[in-house]
């Protein structure tokens, strides 16, 4: 009989802390439970959990921060994350997932709702993953697939490197814009909704479609000023598409 998955739940919030492993030992999962960063770290170094709960307001470091430098940490590295917070802001939820966060949940939470976020996370980490072959983009396309090229117009993406450049020049994207910007350049002319723009970046139905509006907003504005700033159009009443070249 295979163990259940370990949970290590960061909070230090005691009575939202044991009220989360209840929860979740309730629903079968095994849970280690830390109220700082500095025991989270302490934690892993004996045992690897299948998934972190992490609270973003912690007495030692911003769960945000150790977030973002998470898949530096040999421990930790590859391990889903959930963000579990009382700070529920548009801005906040997007800066998590941003961050890496496999999803935010915001507190007060149900507690079937976070089993069940928790149940798809592990399904998604647990299932094989196939990669589907670079689409061609004509003329433009670079015949290199194992480094994963894209071109598209004065757009290059390289996959591989996580590198996106205008006419030589490099781009600031952030982790979801790069993947969104990539998806559009690898399909020119196809139309995108928000819908498959969740499913296809985030991977998640509990993710609002407001946050692809405020990532593509951030996408603009990332390549406002350059020769692509005009690659990317919105098509009123459907989604986005990337302009195909003539």
């Amino acid at each position: 009989m295979s163990e259940p998955p370990v949970i290590l739940i960061v909070e230090d919030e005691v009575a939202i802390r044991e009220l989360v492993a209840f929860v979740c030992e309730t629903d079968g999962y095994k849970t280690i439970r830390v109220g700082s960063i500095a025991e989270a770290r302490a934690a892993l170094a004996k045992v690897r959990p299948d998934l972190i709960l992490l609270d973003l307001m912690l007495p030692d470091m911003s769960g945000l921060e150790w977030l973002k430098g998470l898949p530096e940490e040999p421990d930790a590295a590859g391990v889903p994350v959930i963000m579990l917070t009382a700070r529920g802001d548009e801005m906040d939820r997007v800066a998590g997932l941003d961050a890496g966060a496999d999803d935010y949940i915001v507190k007060p939470f149900l507690p079937r709702e976070l089993t069940a976020r928790i149940r798809a996370v592990l399904r998604r980490h647990s299932a094989p993953r196939t990669e589907a072959p670079v689409e061609s983009t004509g003329e433009s396309a670079d015949a290199d697939e194992a480094e994963r090229i894209v071109r598209c117009g004065p757009l290059m993406m390289n996959e591989a490197r996580f590198e996106a450049t205008v006419e030589g020049k490099p781009l600031k994207l952030s982790a979801k814009e790069f993947k969104l910007l990539y998806l559009f350049a690898s399909k020119p002319g196809r139309v995108f909704s928000r819908e498959n723009l969740l499913a296809a970046v985030w991977q998640s139905a509990f993710v609002d479609e407001r946050t692809v509006d405020v990532h593509m907003l951030r996408l603009r504005k990332a390549l406002a000023g350059t020769a692509a700033e005009n690659l990317i159009e919105t098509v009123r009443g459907v989604g986005y598409r990337c302009r195909a070249e003539n």
